[in-house]
Protein backbone atom coordinates (compact mmCIF):
# COMPACT_ATOMS: atom_id res chain seq x y z
CA UNK A 1 0.00 0.00 0.00
CA UNK A 2 1.45 3.71 -0.67
CA UNK A 3 -1.57 5.79 -1.33
CA UNK A 4 -3.65 6.25 1.50
CA UNK A 5 -7.37 7.69 1.38
CA UNK A 6 -9.27 9.31 4.67
CA UNK A 7 -13.00 9.87 4.34
CA UNK A 8 -14.06 12.71 7.29
CA UNK A 9 -11.37 14.94 8.76
CA UNK A 10 -13.21 15.02 12.50
CA UNK A 11 -11.46 14.32 15.28
CA UNK A 12 -10.37 10.66 14.48
CA UNK A 13 -10.27 10.81 11.09
CA UNK A 14 -7.58 14.17 10.88
CA UNK A 15 -5.50 12.27 13.23
CA UNK A 16 -5.73 8.88 11.52
CA UNK A 17 -4.58 10.71 8.29
CA UNK A 18 -2.08 12.99 10.25
CA UNK A 19 -0.27 9.84 11.69
CA UNK A 20 -0.50 7.91 8.02
CA UNK A 21 1.30 11.09 6.61
CA UNK A 22 3.81 11.22 9.64
CA UNK A 23 5.07 7.51 9.32
CA UNK A 24 5.62 8.36 5.40
CA UNK A 25 2.52 7.43 3.28
CA UNK A 26 0.86 10.17 1.08
CA UNK A 27 -2.76 10.46 2.05
CA UNK A 28 -5.80 12.26 0.37
CA UNK A 29 -8.39 13.49 2.88
CA UNK A 30 -11.84 14.18 2.09
CA UNK A 31 -14.63 16.26 3.28
CA UNK A 32 -17.47 17.45 1.97
CA UNK A 33 -16.74 21.01 1.49
CA UNK A 34 -14.13 23.91 1.66
CA UNK A 35 -15.35 24.77 5.14
CA UNK A 36 -14.87 21.73 6.35
CA UNK A 37 -11.04 21.39 4.26
CA UNK A 38 -10.34 24.84 5.73
CA UNK A 39 -11.13 23.21 9.32
CA UNK A 40 -8.98 20.29 8.18
CA UNK A 41 -6.13 22.04 7.50
CA UNK A 42 -6.01 23.94 11.09
CA UNK A 43 -6.53 20.60 12.48
CA UNK A 44 -3.12 19.21 10.79
CA UNK A 45 -1.26 22.26 11.86
CA UNK A 46 -2.65 21.69 15.48
CA UNK A 47 -1.56 18.45 15.14
CA UNK A 48 1.90 18.72 13.97
CA UNK A 49 2.30 21.27 17.26
CA UNK A 50 0.29 18.50 19.32
CA UNK A 51 3.00 16.15 17.82
CA UNK A 52 6.06 18.46 19.09
CA UNK A 53 4.55 19.16 22.42
CA UNK A 54 4.18 15.13 23.16
CA UNK A 55 7.98 14.60 22.10
CA UNK A 56 6.93 12.37 19.14
CA UNK A 57 10.19 10.53 18.00
CA UNK A 58 11.52 13.08 14.84
CA UNK A 59 8.55 15.14 15.48
CA UNK A 60 10.51 18.68 16.00
CA UNK A 61 12.98 17.97 13.60
CA UNK A 62 10.75 18.68 10.72
CA UNK A 63 9.20 15.09 10.54
CA UNK A 64 5.48 16.94 11.77
CA UNK A 65 5.39 19.71 9.36
CA UNK A 66 6.72 17.28 6.49
CA UNK A 67 3.33 14.61 7.52
CA UNK A 68 1.00 18.39 6.84
CA UNK A 69 2.62 18.39 2.87
CA UNK A 70 1.99 14.92 2.39
CA UNK A 71 -1.82 15.14 2.35
CA UNK A 72 -3.90 16.32 0.11
CA UNK A 73 -7.02 17.45 0.94
CA UNK A 74 -10.05 17.49 -1.52
CA UNK A 75 -14.14 17.66 -1.65
CA UNK A 76 -14.65 15.41 -4.47
CA UNK A 77 -15.34 11.72 -3.26
CA UNK A 78 -14.41 9.89 -6.66
CA UNK A 79 -11.20 11.75 -6.90
CA UNK A 80 -10.38 11.09 -3.45
CA UNK A 81 -10.85 7.45 -4.32
CA UNK A 82 -9.77 7.08 -8.08
CA UNK A 83 -5.77 6.20 -7.47
CA UNK A 84 -5.96 4.66 -3.58
CA UNK A 85 -4.92 1.40 -2.01
CA UNK A 86 -6.49 1.77 1.09
CA UNK A 87 -9.45 3.83 1.79
CA UNK A 88 -9.82 4.62 5.58
CA UNK A 89 -13.89 6.19 6.25
CA UNK A 90 -14.31 8.07 9.14
CA UNK A 91 -17.57 9.80 8.78
CA UNK A 92 -20.46 9.95 11.22
CA UNK A 93 -21.98 7.30 13.06
CA UNK A 94 -24.73 7.09 10.96
CA UNK A 95 -25.42 3.68 8.55
CA UNK A 96 -27.39 5.45 5.90
CA UNK A 97 -25.12 7.99 5.63
CA UNK A 98 -22.12 4.95 5.33
CA UNK A 99 -23.63 2.63 2.96
CA UNK A 100 -24.48 5.68 0.54
CA UNK A 101 -20.76 6.89 0.90
CA UNK A 102 -19.73 3.08 0.26
CA UNK A 103 -22.30 2.56 -2.94
CA UNK A 104 -20.51 5.74 -4.34
CA UNK A 105 -17.26 4.09 -4.20
CA UNK A 106 -17.40 0.94 -5.01
CA UNK A 107 -18.00 2.47 -8.53
CA UNK A 108 -15.30 4.88 -8.17
CA UNK A 109 -12.49 2.94 -6.25
CA UNK A 110 -9.85 0.53 -8.61
CA UNK A 111 -11.24 -2.88 -8.01
CA UNK A 112 -7.65 -3.36 -5.98
CA UNK A 113 -8.62 -0.66 -3.37
CA UNK A 114 -9.42 -2.05 0.45
CA UNK A 115 -12.17 -0.21 2.16
CA UNK A 116 -12.27 -0.06 5.71
CA UNK A 117 -14.29 1.63 8.69
CA UNK A 118 -13.52 3.17 11.36
CA UNK A 119 -17.18 2.78 12.72
CA UNK A 120 -16.88 3.19 16.57
CA UNK A 121 -20.67 0.65 17.12
CA UNK A 122 -21.74 -0.87 13.67
CA UNK A 123 -20.86 -4.16 12.85
CA UNK A 124 -18.47 -3.98 9.50
CA UNK A 125 -21.65 -6.68 8.37
CA UNK A 126 -24.25 -3.85 8.12
CA UNK A 127 -22.22 -2.39 5.91
CA UNK A 128 -20.42 -4.90 3.64
CA UNK A 129 -22.76 -5.31 1.33
CA UNK A 130 -23.20 -1.90 0.27
CA UNK A 131 -19.06 -1.71 -0.44
CA UNK A 132 -19.67 -4.47 -3.62
CA UNK A 133 -16.54 -5.67 -2.55
CA UNK A 134 -17.21 -7.79 0.81
CA UNK A 135 -13.91 -9.29 0.43
CA UNK A 136 -12.13 -6.52 0.31
CA UNK A 137 -13.58 -4.86 3.22
CA UNK A 138 -12.92 -4.96 7.21
CA UNK A 139 -12.92 -2.62 10.48
CA UNK A 140 -9.94 -0.85 11.12
CA UNK A 141 -10.82 0.96 14.29
CA UNK A 142 -8.62 3.50 16.36
CA UNK A 143 -8.20 4.67 19.98
CA UNK A 144 -8.51 8.94 19.91
CA UNK A 145 -5.06 10.99 20.05
CA UNK A 146 -3.71 7.73 17.90
CA UNK A 147 0.36 8.96 18.29
CA UNK A 148 0.45 7.67 21.97
CA UNK A 149 -3.02 5.45 22.64
CA UNK A 150 -2.01 3.45 19.58
CA UNK A 151 -4.16 0.38 18.97
CA UNK A 152 -5.52 -0.48 15.78
CA UNK A 153 -8.50 -3.09 16.75
CA UNK A 154 -8.63 -5.16 12.99
CA UNK A 155 -12.33 -6.99 12.48
CA UNK A 156 -13.34 -8.68 9.64
CA UNK A 157 -16.45 -10.39 8.57
CA UNK A 158 -17.03 -14.00 7.44
CA UNK A 159 -16.59 -12.37 4.11
CA UNK A 160 -13.08 -10.70 4.32
CA UNK A 161 -10.34 -12.30 2.35
CA UNK A 162 -7.79 -13.69 4.64
CA UNK A 163 -4.93 -12.03 2.64
CA UNK A 164 -6.67 -8.48 2.95
CA UNK A 165 -6.60 -8.66 6.95
CA UNK A 166 -3.43 -9.55 7.17
CA UNK A 167 -2.54 -6.41 4.75
CA UNK A 168 -4.49 -4.05 7.04
CA UNK A 169 -2.33 -5.64 9.68
CA UNK A 170 0.65 -5.16 8.23
CA UNK A 171 -0.58 -1.54 7.35
CA UNK A 172 -1.40 -0.68 10.87
CA UNK A 173 1.94 -1.88 12.09
CA UNK A 174 4.10 0.34 9.69
CA UNK A 175 1.69 3.62 10.53
CA UNK A 176 3.02 2.64 14.65
CA UNK A 177 -0.10 0.98 15.57
CA UNK A 178 -0.11 -2.10 17.61
CA UNK A 179 -2.81 -4.31 15.72
CA UNK A 180 -5.35 -5.77 17.75
CA UNK A 181 -6.60 -8.99 16.05
CA UNK A 182 -10.37 -9.38 16.73
CA UNK A 183 -11.70 -13.25 16.23
CA UNK A 184 -15.48 -12.16 14.97
CA UNK A 185 -17.24 -9.12 14.80
CA UNK A 186 -18.36 -7.59 17.96
CA UNK A 187 -19.90 -4.50 18.36
CA UNK A 188 -18.17 -1.88 20.25
CA UNK A 189 -14.78 -4.11 19.20
CA UNK A 190 -12.98 -4.40 22.43
CA UNK A 191 -12.08 -1.02 23.74
CA UNK A 192 -15.39 0.57 23.02
CA UNK A 193 -17.06 -2.70 24.87
CA UNK A 194 -15.33 -1.94 28.14
CA UNK A 195 -15.66 2.27 27.40
CA UNK A 196 -19.49 2.83 26.28
CA UNK A 197 -21.35 1.02 29.18
CA UNK A 198 -19.16 2.91 31.56
CA UNK A 199 -19.62 6.36 29.51
CA UNK A 200 -23.63 5.63 29.58
CA UNK A 201 -23.12 5.12 33.17
CA UNK A 202 -22.49 8.74 33.40
CA UNK A 203 -25.27 9.70 31.12
CA UNK A 204 -27.72 8.30 33.03
CA UNK A 205 -26.37 9.33 36.06
CA UNK A 206 -26.56 13.09 34.87
CA UNK A 207 -30.20 12.57 32.94
CA UNK A 208 -31.51 11.01 36.22
CA UNK A 209 -30.58 14.07 38.51
CA UNK A 210 -28.18 12.21 40.68
CA UNK A 211 -25.19 14.40 40.04
CA UNK A 212 -23.58 17.12 38.20
CA UNK A 213 -21.13 16.01 35.37
CA UNK A 214 -18.41 17.73 37.53
CA UNK A 215 -19.29 15.79 40.82
CA UNK A 216 -19.45 12.49 38.93
CA UNK A 217 -16.02 12.86 36.71
CA UNK A 218 -14.40 13.71 40.47
CA UNK A 219 -15.53 10.94 41.80
CA UNK A 220 -14.11 8.67 39.24
CA UNK A 221 -10.56 10.32 38.85
CA UNK A 222 -10.70 10.44 42.57
CA UNK A 223 -11.74 6.92 43.24
CA UNK A 224 -10.04 5.01 41.12
CA UNK A 225 -6.79 7.67 39.80
CA UNK A 226 -7.93 7.47 36.07
CA UNK A 227 -7.12 10.61 34.43
CA UNK A 228 -10.62 11.42 32.90
CA UNK A 229 -14.39 10.85 34.03
CA UNK A 230 -17.18 10.53 31.74
CA UNK A 231 -17.96 14.13 30.46
CA UNK A 232 -14.15 14.79 30.46
CA UNK A 233 -13.60 11.68 27.81
CA UNK A 234 -17.03 12.56 26.06
CA UNK A 235 -15.55 15.82 25.18
CA UNK A 236 -12.56 14.76 23.96
CA UNK A 237 -14.44 11.86 21.97
CA UNK A 238 -17.03 15.23 20.43
CA UNK A 239 -20.46 15.49 21.25
CA UNK A 240 -21.44 14.81 17.64
CA UNK A 241 -20.35 11.61 18.13
CA UNK A 242 -21.87 10.88 21.42
CA UNK A 243 -25.05 12.08 20.42
CA UNK A 244 -25.26 9.70 17.07
CA UNK A 245 -24.57 6.45 19.13
CA UNK A 246 -26.82 7.58 22.31
CA UNK A 247 -29.90 8.47 20.21
CA UNK A 248 -29.53 4.54 19.12
CA UNK A 249 -29.70 3.54 22.48
CA UNK A 250 -32.53 3.23 25.33
CA UNK A 251 -35.17 5.62 26.42
CA UNK A 252 -32.23 7.11 28.92
CA UNK A 253 -29.62 7.28 26.58
CA UNK A 254 -32.45 8.81 23.98
CA UNK A 255 -32.59 11.79 26.98
CA UNK A 256 -29.30 12.02 27.48
CA UNK A 257 -29.02 12.18 23.12
CA UNK A 258 -31.47 15.34 23.27
CA UNK A 259 -29.81 16.97 26.45
CA UNK A 260 -26.45 17.12 24.38
CA UNK A 261 -28.26 18.18 21.13
CA UNK A 262 -30.32 20.93 23.36
CA UNK A 263 -28.23 22.46 25.77
CA UNK A 264 -24.67 21.53 23.74
CA UNK A 265 -24.45 21.08 19.70
CA UNK A 266 -27.46 23.42 18.96
CA UNK A 267 -25.33 26.06 20.67
CA UNK A 268 -21.96 24.97 18.69
CA UNK A 269 -20.03 23.24 22.04
CA UNK A 270 -18.71 20.19 20.84
CA UNK A 271 -16.20 19.29 23.33
CA UNK A 272 -12.94 19.97 23.12
CA UNK A 273 -12.76 20.56 19.08
CA UNK A 274 -14.62 24.08 19.46
CA UNK A 275 -13.50 24.56 22.85
CA UNK A 276 -16.04 24.26 25.10
CA UNK A 277 -18.68 21.03 25.92
CA UNK A 278 -19.12 20.02 29.41
CA UNK A 279 -16.00 21.77 29.93
CA UNK A 280 -14.29 24.80 28.55
CA UNK A 281 -11.36 24.32 26.68
CA UNK A 282 -8.38 26.53 24.57
CA UNK A 283 -9.46 26.23 21.34
CA UNK A 284 -7.80 24.23 19.01
CA UNK A 285 -4.78 25.91 16.23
Amino acid sequence: MKNITVLGTGVLGSQIAFQTAFRGFDVVAYDIDQPALDRAAERFEGLAARYVADGVENAADGAAQAAIGRIRLTSDLAEAAASADLIIEAVPENLELKQGIYRTLADAAPASTIFATNSSTLLPSALAESTGRPDRFLALHFANEIWSHNTAEIMGTPATDPAVYDAVVEFATRIGMVPIQIKKEKAGYLLNSLLVPFLQAGAELLVDGIAEPEAIDATWRIGTGSPAGPFEIYDIVGLTTAYNISRMGGEKQQRFAELLKEQYIDKGKLGVATGEGFYTYPRES
